[in-house]
């Protein structure tokens, strides 16, 4: 009796930090940037960047948000009816950006009431719905938990960097510290840099520094 031997085919496991998991997380920051490149989120990127600190909390916040709803949204993907995944994927990130303003309210109530309604308007953020309906919809949980990641942070580089700059030029300080003062300097500060047009300003510039280096074009 002739004996049929099978082979079995075990597909080898993609390692977890693989080369093209690396550029999931990778390009957003600068290839690929949702601000500098596919202009998303730039509302609270002029609103919120007058200071470091608010900033700071605001850009962790819409990772944090990113993150989740990518993981959660990715795990309920083929379950989810395609007529109203929109509405499954609202519930989901209004549901997260409530958690993180009621954690915002709890325990740092001043950065809350500076940031106002901008931890709210995460729910309309561009980013976090783009990244939902590109990515998660369709890929496994690790990987759109990479690509909120990748997201997140390349959305943080440049609201931080905006607002680097017109913290330092407009109030003379960095997260509040006053560093013209402390290196005994008389620099004039420019009122120009707290107000929106400021904010254009240095967002323009970045914009044009990093497609300038990229050699990213508009088609």
């Amino acid at each position: 009796m002739a004996e049929t031997v099978e082979t079995a085919k075990v597909e080898k496991a993609e390692p977890l930090f693989s080369k093209r998991r690396k550029n999931i997380v990778a390009d957003p920051l600068n290839d690929d940037n949702p601000i500098t490149i596919q202009v998303l989120g730039i509302c609270s990127a002029l609103a919120v960047t007058t200071q470091m600190e608010p900033t700071f909390v605001m850009a962790l916040a819409v990772t944090v948000v990113i993150v989740f709803s990518n993981l959660i949204i990715s795990l309920m993907r083929n379950l989810i009816p395609g007529r109203i995944r929109i509405i499954v994927q609202l519930a989901v990130i209004a549901t997260l950006v409530s958690l993180v303003d009621q954690v915002l309210k709890a325990y740092f109530f001043d950065i809350s009431k500076m940031l106002s309604v901008f931890v709210s308007l995460i729910i309309t953020n561009c980013i976090v719905m783009g990244r939902l309906e590109a990515f998660a919809m369709g890929n496994k949980p690790y990987d759109s938990v990479l690509d909120g990641l990748g997201s997140g942070l390349g959305y943080a580089w440049i609201i931080l960097t905006v607002a680097f700059f017109r913290e330092l030029l407009g109030s003379g300080s960095v997260f509040g510290i006053k560093i013209f003062e402390a290196l005994h300097i008389n620099f004039p500060t420019n009122g120009l840099m707290v107000t929106p047009v400021g904010a254009f300003m240095v967002l323009a510039l970045i914009i044009w520094v990093q497609r300038a280096r990229s050699g990213y074009v508009e088609k």
